[in-house]
């Protein structure tokens, strides 16, 4: 028996959601992507272990998909398993001691929405991004002052063995978009954070705030992946862009957004190639014109 069907019997057997060539494209805000060979969905930590570590075994390489919104999928797809939190881990709750405790697969805006409710203050910054709260903390993602490294207690892993741990903040190494969890094969599962007391309707004004200074200034009627570069030092990426008369450049279905420079959109039909010749010559020419190399901030699979 090949290892695809021992893989395919195992999803069968422990009773999570399996799909062969899965079109990433439909997993990704980008909407770019050729198939996965599998995409599997747990829907416990048990069964996140259970399918490590037979692809540990057989060879079968496989890594960690969350919300997709930070990502970049090859138009040729991903050879081996790509595994996506099911519905189960989107759960969230909050513990007698105050701290808010949430499935990976939560959503960011989920998370801000029920700490708003609960007249939590900290997730200001989160509301309207589309991230999971696990692509989030693998991301250190941050907006208008907020970041993730602010407000995580811990974390649990199903670690590269199939082996529960919580890591603490502490051993994390957030830093400016990145941490621990980008040097290691291990699947964040769930999260506790720490939030501060604040007034539901102050929370929810500021949350607004930024939701409208997020319409105004992203182009949000076109799929992307957000920023695709990183804020190098001194300055802003969508300035230089802007600076260097980038703006609206254009490779096949991907455009620089007209209304942010910071962004690339995919106006329509658009491939991983488009994007990666767009990011390219965006590098080239900022770094010609104003000396700054612009770092992509956006994760290719």
């Amino acid at each position: 028996m090949t290892n695809s069907l021992k893989l395919k019997f195992l999803c069968q057997n422990i009773e999570c959601d399996y799909k062969e060539e899965a079109p990433l494209k439909d997993y990704t805000t980008f909407k770019i992507g050729g198939p996965a060979d599998y995409l599997i969905e747990p829907y416990d930590e048990g069964q996140i272990s259970k399918v490590v570590e037979f692809c540990q075994k057989s060879g079968i390489h496989y890594q960690f998909l969350g919300n997709g919104s930070n990502v970049l999928a090859p138009d040729g797809g991903v050879r081996g398993a790509v595994i996506r939190l099911g519905p189960n881990f989107s759960y969230i709750r909050r513990l007698p001691d105050g701290d808010l405790l949430c499935g990976a697969g939560a959503t960011l805006s989920q998370l801000a929405a029920f700490a708003q409710k609960n007249g939590l203050a900290g997730l200001e910054f989160a509301w309207g991004i589309p991230g999971s709260a696990g692509g989030a903390l693998y991301m250190n993602a941050g907006a208008y002052g907020g970041k993730m490294k602010d407000v995580v207690v811990s974390a649990d892993v199903v670690d590269e063995a199939g082996r529960l741990q919580t890591i603490p903040a502490g051993e994390m190494e957030l830093g400016y978009r990145s941490s621990v969890f980008q040097h290691r094969a291990w699947c964040v599962t769930r999260l506790r954070l720490r939030l501060a007391p604040g007034s539901p309707e102050e929370i929810r004004a500021k949350m607004e705030e930024l939701m409208e200074r997020r319409r105004e200034k992203q182009p949000l009627e076109y799929p992307s992946a957000g920023s695709i570069f990183q804020r190098p030092q001194g300055n802003y990426a969508g300035a230089l862009i802007e600076q260097c008369g980038l703006k609206g450049r254009a490779v096949g279905g991907a455009q620089v957004s007209e209304k942010h420079a910071g962004f690339i959109v995919n106006t329509g039909g658009a491939t991983c190639r488009d994007v990666l010749e767009l990011i390219s010559q965006i590098q080239r020419e900022v770094e010609e014109k104003t000396g700054y190399h612009l770092v992509c901030e956006v994760k290719q699979l």
